[in-house]
């Protein structure tokens, strides 16, 4: 999902007023982004990009965690220089670089793998604060919650997918605790030729890697083989059979909390050019496919 806006006025004078500018400044929108607003400015020193967002806790997100993060994040080496911020705004360096899409992922299936394993690996001695836990299965169980208050077009089906996660939780191996992004969305990956990036640190924090995992080969429709190259890649050699079921089920519990999230937002977010609902049923028929997929090889996986 895209949006492309012009800015109004008010933005414009928002981006104009901070004090972190070098001269005259030009802004552009910046496409992409299905919560946040975010621009291209250019200045004497360079270029930049101007992120506005603010706290939803319907969706766990709260932006002083966000910019630890983005901070750690860069200090590691993954992430861009943050350059200025104050509440609700984040300013950080604009690498340049090419965005992502599906077929990028793809094809750079090993060098993303390599990426989210020295991540995960890397990002604890950087994070500081009180530890954030982000466990998928839970967040779906919150925004059922959420989604049930909210009084959704989606409520009938609620009991439907709180079934559903129980039983695709119940399929994950144990792995280790890592620091992971948890919100691989092509988009979020870039290339600046030498190197890929990670950025939007939203959702980031201590969680089983396999959402990563599964997100990053979910969100990018990698084929079953595809997907099993990018988990040996991770693994430094080819994964047992536990490891890949426990990727199958992640893989679905991935697209149904992406799901989920467009269901809540449906409810609370209004970005310009988004399309929640299509984003809905969009996700949905991935997890149509994904579950079905899921069945055929593994059957069901009782608690």
């Amino acid at each position: 999902m895209e949006g492309h806006v012009e800015p109004s006025r008010a933005v414009e004078d928002r981006i104009r007023a901070l004090p972190c500018w070098a001269g005259r400044i030009e802004i552009a929108p910046l496409k992409g982004g299905i919560s946040n607003e975010s621009y291209l400015v250019s200045d004497a020193a360079g270029r930049h990009v101007v992120r506005f967002g603010r706290d939803y806790p319907f969706h766990h997100v709260f932006r002083e965690r966000e910019l630890m993060t983005a901070r750690a994040a860069h200090a590691a080496g993954f992430g861009p220089e943050v350059r200025y911020a104050e509440p609700g705004v984040m300013v950080s360096a604009f690498l340049g670089a090419k965005t992502f899409g599906a077929a990028d992922v793809v094809a750079e299936r090993r060098r993303v793998a390599d990426l989210l394993r020295r991540f995960h690996d890397e990002m604890p001695q950087e994070v500081s604060g009180a530890a954030f836990l982000f466990w998928p299965f839970h967040v779906v169980r919150d925004y059922a919650r959420t989604l049930k208050e909210g009084g959704s077009r989606m409520k009938p089906h609620l009991p439907g997918y709180l079934a559903l996660v129980e039983e695709l939780e119940a399929a994950q191996a144990p792995l280790p605790i890592v620091f992971a992004h948890n919100d691989l969305l092509p988009a979020n990956i870039l290339d600046d030729g030498a190197r890929l990036w990670l950025i939007d640190f939203e959702y980031a924090g201590f969680s089983t890697a396999m959402f990563d995992l599964a997100g990053a080969t979910s969100n990018a429709g990698l084929s079953p083989d595809e997907a099993e190259d990018f988990l040996a890649a991770y693994f430094a050699g080819a994964p047992d059979p536990a490891i890949l079921r426990s990727h199958a089920a992640m893989q679905c519990a991935s697209l149904l909390r992406e799901a989920m999230w467009s269901m809540v937002s449906e409810l609370h977010l209004a970005a310009p050019g988004a399309d929640y609902v299509g984003y809905t049923a969009e996700n949905l028929d991935r997890l149509d496919g994904a579950l079905d997929h899921y069945r055929t090889k593994y059957g069901k996986h009782a608690k």
